[in-house]
């Protein structure tokens, strides 16, 4: 993917062309043009008809007569207009253009290479291309409204982007009803060249903007993207939302952009991994936005909680478990203060409870002395309009309070018409207000969970020892004779090259072989079918344990083939696996890798057994892993208790599964070619683990190259 050097053009341009400019009040070209004036650009601004004359008071002139060196051109012209436009205004050198116009690469193949087209043109003449299928851009501090919306939003410090057209229309209309600003907002369309790496590389380091918000259906560049995040997040907060996440979703994805949605799992390791804070819905994107825009980062997880009603602020205890924060007990100091300030019967312990006859004062006196207790690091005000409330006077004692503390303050009125005053006098402080304590609760959480993201140690990388030369051989030995599929001997062979530790085996190509294996290995052993077109020995019967006796082993062999045969047979068998036994009392995990095909290797961990499958308990990360990764990862399934052990269990060699997630993270970044792992079932004991099974899926053409 290719810089893009001149999105300044998009954002702050120093002048404007509106190609289809129009006095038709009904068409794109008059609406935009109509909005920028009245917005107050002070800009240059040049509309652009073929028939010339004056519209909106300015002077249209033809596109081959517009000024050298323009920046901005906002195309309102039909599909098939817009690449003859874009070269005649790409010769008179302007730098960035916004296409409105749909009907491309979303809507078939004439589209798709008319968006090509278009593509092709900017990529020649270095022009920063927003669109097609988009609805425009606008930043508000400059009063640059190149939309078509009637309801144009105001300066803020908060970043908007999405794909869809339709969301950005219904969000506009609320942002202007609700007050709401934006220091920039963009339809980035079907992103035939600028897209979200580009913005959030620009938004970086733009001074207007303090977090952004952004909506994606899919992504085409993935980790170029989780680059750009993670180094946006370093600095600014970053809140996404992910559409297309179900079945029926992804499928209005590809109708929709053309494009493949990508998965759930992929995109919650790609956003966790990079620093994204992730919402599943847009009212807990704005709830999200309203802190991160306006209140200082907890330095640590405890929350106190003031309340004049006891029920809200048991909500908001409940509320906080599952998250990371913790209603601390105050201070002996902070105790005492708040003993002389409130009255006797008060509830003096987290959730601090006011009692309901608490007037402004009785709030302004109890925030003073949470506020300084060190232990402390945030604040949740609860309000309910009891006869006794103050609603505003009590709003102007928690700006007050929460003016110069240096720790956020977030407030929860509850109720609808008498808190309102409240509200609107804490918003224009720069305090968020909440209509519930869950959604105050979830804002500090992510406060929170930020800050841990910020002051994140660096990640520790781990080189494992490997035979790199050996998998290359067996690899091209695949590509030789057409194999897709590496199961049983000779995954074990290649698992073997980076050291995977798998029980000793021998591959038995006659029941007198297997007799001699399992000898050598040792009574009693496991001996399982050996078939590359077999992946679950289960369904054919390929599997048998607990072998003591050469008797035991050549019957075995017999009967496993036999049946097999029976059951599959297209199959090619190459014989038996002989396997030492493994010792009871493991426990089993799985661990899998997927190839995303715009985030790379996507590699899962779960506790073994189908009820771990069916309830999804898995979690997931994108290699390469990191040591911090892994750990992550094993720690975030809900069955990890039984992994550390209890009633009396020991702990399983948490290290050991470490050891095999980096190994199969470094499989998969070293051999594109590997389409899918399933490394599993792998037994762990309080000392050590063993790979039981193992199987890779292969692709040929990039075997090849292709």
């Amino acid at each position: 993917m290719l810089p893009i050097h001149n999105a300044d053009a998009l954002f702050a341009p120093r002048s404007v062309i509106v190609a289809g400019a129009s006095a038709d009040p009904a068409k794109a070209g008059h609406k935009v043009l109509a909005n920028l004036l009245r917005s107050g650009y002070k800009g240059r601004i040049i509309p652009v008809n073929p028939a010339g004359g004056e519209i909106l008071g300015l002077e249209a002139v033809p596109a081959a007569q517009v000024p050298e060196g323009m920046d901005l051109a906002v195309l309102c012209v039909p599909r098939q207009a817009a690449p003859d436009v874009l070269t005649e205004l790409a010769g008179r050198g302007i730098r960035a253009a916004v296409i409105l116009a749909s009907g491309f690469k979303e809507q078939g193949r004439e589209g798709y290479y008319l968006e090509e087209q278009l593509a092709s043109i900017a990529r020649r003449h270095d022009i920063a291309l927003m669109g097609p299928n988009s609805l425009g851009l606008c930043n508000p501090g400059l009063g640059l409204h190149a939309l078509t919306v009637p309801n144009l939003p105001g300066p803020g410090n908060v970043a908007f982007f999405s794909q869809s057209a339709s969301l950005c229309f219904g969000l506009l209309d609320w942002a202007a009803g609700t007050g709401t600003g934006f220091s920039k907002f963009a339809n980035l369309g079907n992103r035939a060249i600028f897209n979200e790496v580009h913005l959030l590389e620009y938004l970086r380091d733009d001074p207007d903007t303090a977090v952004a918000l952004g909506h994606v259906e899919s992504l085409d560049h993935g980790q170029e993207f989780m680059r750009a995040a993670e180094d946006f997040t370093e600095h600014k907060p970053l809140i996404m939302l992910k559409g297309g996440t179900t079945p029926s979703g992804a499928r209005a994805v590809s109708s929709h952009t053309g494009a493949v949605a990508g998965t759930r799992e992929v995109y919650r390791a790609a956003f966790s991994q990079s620093g994204v804070i992730q919402v599943d819905d847009v009212r807990s994107m704005f709830l999200l936005a309203e802190a991160f825009s306006t209140q200082p980062l907890p330095q640590g997880p405890n929350m106190a909680v003031i309340t004049n009603s006891g029920g809200p602020g048991i909500l908001a205890a409940d509320a906080c478990e599952g998250t990371r924060l913790h209603l601390v007990t105050p201070a002996r100091n902070t105790l005492e203060a708040l003993r002389q300030a409130l009255p006797s019967y008060a509830s003096l312990y987290n959730p601090i409870d006011i009692i309901g006859d608490a007037g402004a004062e009785r709030y302004r006196l109890a925030l003073d002395a949470v506020l300084a207790d060190p232990t402390v690091h945030g604040v949740l005000v609860l309000l309910t309009p009891t006869a006794s409330a103050e609603i505003e006077a009590t709003a102007q004692a928690v700006a007050e309070a929460a003016r110069e503390c240096g720790k956020p303050v977030l407030t929860c009125f509850m109720g609808q018409d008498r808190v309102e005053p409240g509200r609107v006098l804490l918003r224009q402080a720069g305090i968020p207000c909440y209509a519930f304590p869950e959604h105050a609760v979830q804002a500090m959480d992510a406060l929170f969970g930020y800050w841990l993201w910020r002051n994140r140690g660096y990640p520790v990388h781990v080189c494992f020892r490997r035979d790199r030369a050996r998998g290359e051989r067996i690899m091209d030995r695949c590509r030789e004779t057409g194999l897709t599929e590496l199961v049983g001997f000779e995954a074990q062979e290649f698992g073997m090259a980076y050291e995977m530790p798998f029980p000793e085996s021998k591959l038995a190509r006659t029941s007198d072989h297997a007799v001699r294996h399992a000898k050598k290995i040792g009574y009693p052993v496991a001996m399982k079918i050996a078939s590359p077109h077999i992946a679950e020995r289960t369904d054919v019967g390929g599997v048998l344990l607990n072998l003591t006796t050469p008797r035991e082993v050549r019957k075995a062999f017999l009967e496993l083939t036999a049946r097999t045969a029976r059951r599959r047979p297209e199959a090619h068998i190459l014989g038996c696996l002989v396997q030492a036994m493994v010792p009871g009392g493991a426990r089993d995990v799985r661990v899998k890798m997927v190839r995303d095909q715009q985030f790379g290797p996507l590699i899962t961990f779960a506790k073994g057994g189908v009820h771990s499958e069916v309830l999804g308990d898995q979690a997931s990360r994108l290699a390469p892993l990191a040591l911090g990764d892994v750990q992550g990862i094993i720690r975030e399934i809900k069955a990890f208790p039984l992994l550390r052990g209890v009633r009396g269990q020991d702990s399983v060699d948490i290290c050991a599964i470490e050891d095999i997630l980096l190994t199969v993270g470094q499989m998969a970044t070293d051999f594109p070619a590997i389409e899918e792992a399933d490394i599993g079932p792998i037994l762990v004991y309080n000392k050590g683990a063993l790979v039981v099974d193992m199987r890779l899926t292969l692709s040929q053409a990039r075997l090849r190259g292709a």
